[in-house]
């Protein structure tokens, strides 16, 4: 049986190995020029984590990583796709799991040495694959020092996503016996888990820490903001985003010392003619006088309001990824469970 099994999963597996050849030469040819770029902007720097030519250095080299990124994100769908979907389905609409179940093999170790089989490449590949983008990376993610920000491509967590896909795929396809349909329901249903868990499980494996920040009448800007659902209204002042290297900002508000939000009737009271001579045209040097408004503006509106920032370390990084394998190994125990209990019990 295992013999049929890798027979049966040569082809996908040349597959792989041949896309993971040209995402390594292509990781391998681009690296020593962004080391080497890196390596400057390091020197012209210094210590200075906000310096322009790291900035400069993150921005320039921003499509590739992107690019790069996505292979890592679409690698755990393909699999479920393409490796989950038909693993079991395929059979069924061949009707050659009839021929195997006559022989020696129960169902149970049929379905078993399919998954080990092709389980453990999916999840070997995408572990190579999120290793080599992780190594290739480490430049550009040390001068963004935005850990959080790219969370979903690096490290443990996407072979958890795909070690999920799969099994969905692989049970939805017993499920459904169509190849086609598990294909779709896999994409989809791996989409719908990802959004749950980063918007509404992720945030409650660790309570975020808070902080304040003083309000920068040099650096503090005007424009939208708010939250209308919340029923907050505008609060128009926009100060620099929070210098936590590192950290996942959970939210940002300003207040008072009682947590009281900045409104519109608040800000406009202590600076009447804020929206005068500023906003709404093409983007310029601001003139001095409107500079100098906004200056006292935010120096008046900081003798009591502060930013009140809730956030997750950068220390913490490491704690979310093993939680998150966790939690989606988890789930891929029971949909295994649930395959096995029903292969048993009707047959697929």
């Amino acid at each position: 049986m295992i013999r049929l099994a890798l027979r049966q999963f040569r082809a996908p597996a040349w597959t792989a190995v041949a896309g993971l050849v040209a995402l390594a030469a292509v990781l391998l040819a681009t690296r020593p020029q962004l080391t080497a770029a890196a390596a400057a902007a390091h020197r012209a720097c210094g210590d200075d984590t906000n310096c322009p030519a790291l900035v400069t250095f993150v921005h320039s080299n921003s499509p590739l990583s992107t690019a790069i990124g996505l292979v890592v994100l679409v690698v755990p769908a393909l699999v479920g796709a393409f490796w989950g979907a038909p693993l079991v389905a395929r059979e069924f609409e061949a009707g050659t799991h009839k021929l195997v179940w006559t022989q020696s093999v129960s169902r149970t170790r049929w379905l078993a040495v399919k998954l080990a089989v092709a389980g453990t490449a999916a999840v070997v590949l995408t572990g190579l694959v999120s290793v080599l983008v992780t190594w290739w990376a480490e430049p550009l993610d040390e001068a963004a020092a935005a850990v959080y920000a790219t969370f979903d491509q690096r490290d443990v967590v996407p072979m958890a996503y795909a070690l999920f896909a799969f099994t969905a795929g692989m049970t939805l396809g017993l499920v459904t016996r169509r190849t086609l349909p598990a294909m779709a329901m896999a994409l989809g249903g791996l989409l719908a888990v990802r959004i749950v868990v980063t918007q509404w499980v992720r945030p409650l494996i660790a309570a975020p820490e808070q902080t304040t920040f003083a309000l920068d009448p040099d650096h503090t800007g005007y424009g939208s903001g708010g939250n209308i659902l919340l029923g907050i209204p505008k609060a128009a002042l926009q100060p620099p985003p929070p210098d936590l290297p590192d950290a996942w900002i959970r939210s940002t508000a300003i207040v008072d010392g009682a947590g009281r939000p900045l409104t519109d009737d608040v800000l406009h009271a202590a600076c009447p003619g804020l929206d005068q001579g500023g906003g709404g045209g093409p983007a310029g040097p601001v003139p001095a006088d409107v500079a100098q408004r906004m200056h006292d503006c935010v120096a008046k509106i900081g003798e009591t309001y502060h930013q009140a920032v809730s956030y997750q370390p950068g220390d913490r990084y490491w704690m979310f990824q093993w939680w998150e394998l966790g939690v989606f190994a988890a789930l891929s125990v029971l949909l295994c469970a649930y395959a096995f209990r029903r292969l048993h019990r009707h047959g697929g």
